[in-house]
């Protein structure tokens, strides 16, 4: 992989491709700011900690952060709460999210210190946020099947990737079930996307790589990356092909530790899907 942008965040999260505008967005969740890479190069800062976004149109982006979901102005950079999550709760704050088919955007929290089982995994769908699963340590790998059938999550803590089979409206219809555990080979499942063939691409925290699995689980092949901590990758660029990868610095003394990092997978992504509010 190689280096897409040099700002080096002290913890890279939600990397999204926006669609119309062919540009990436990204979260330094410990300094309060989302970046954006296209043409130009943009920042903003805010007063809490933000995490992950869905685009809703050309110019508005439903980004989460520690009290609510926001809709997010890009030319203005103004932001409208949308509804607020855990708003009353300080221990805890937003992390890994993204939209699935149907238009829903989910949404996992934790504790800002990871505290043990202090988050949840959330979905907004059509005005409503409902909570889909509770005592989650660290939320993270939420991605969703081509036919929109399936969603993915995990928590870090417990080194296993969940499955959850979604009715038509892209509700859970089923318990979970283990879909991948890395407990014997200690990795950490961080952030994932799932390209269109279906498999499943995970940042695994500590291992300076993403790892592909089959939609059975298989491994396939895995991506080195620049930095050990990887957090999370998403797919984008002119033909879908490009995977990018957001990274941590904190915690870490490495060169390139906090950049985001690019390459051709040589396999298309999923377009990224638009929420509907």
């Amino acid at each position: 992989m190689e280096v897409f942008d040099d700002r080096a965040c002290a913890l890279g999260e939600g990397p999204l491709w926006h669609p119309i505008r062919n540009e990436l967005f990204w979260f330094d969740i410990l300094n309060k700011t989302l970046h954006a890479k296209g043409e130009n190069r943009q920042s903003w800062t805010f007063d809490d900690h933000v995490s992950a976004a869905g685009w809703v149109d050309e110019n508005t982006l439903l980004m989460a952060s520690a009290t609510g979901l926001w809709r997010f102005d890009i030319p203005t950079g103004a932001r409208e709460l949308v509804t607020p999550l855990e708003a009353d709760n300080p221990v805890t704050r937003s992390n890994d999210g993204r939209a699935d088919l149907q238009g829903g955007f989910w949404i996992g929290t934790m504790g800002i210190k990871a505290e043990a089982y202090a988050g949840s995994i959330y979905r907004y769908y059509r005005g409503e946020l409902r909570q889909l699963f509770d005592r989650i340590t660290i939320s993270n790998a939420i991605c969703f099947a081509p036919d929109g059938q399936v969603a993915y999550f995990c928590d870090t803590f417990s080194k296993q990737i969940q499955k959850v089979a979604l009715d038509t409206d892209g509700w859970p219809s089923a318990e979970p079930q283990v879909f991948l555990d890395l407990r014997e080979d200690g990795l950490n499942p961080d952030g994932a996307v799932v390209d269109s063939l279906g498999n499943l691409w995970n940042a695994q925290w500590g291992a300076s790589r993403m790892a592909c699995y089959a939609p059975d689980g298989t491994y396939l092949r895995h991506v080195e990356t620049p930095a050990a901590q990887t957090t999370c990758p998403a797919f984008g660029g002119p033909e879908g092909t490009t995977l990018f990868a957001t990274s941590a610095a904190d915690g870490t003394d490495e060169a390139q530790g906090g950049m985001t990092f690019a390459v051709d997978a040589g396999v298309k992504g999923q377009r990224e899907h638009q929420v509907i509010l």
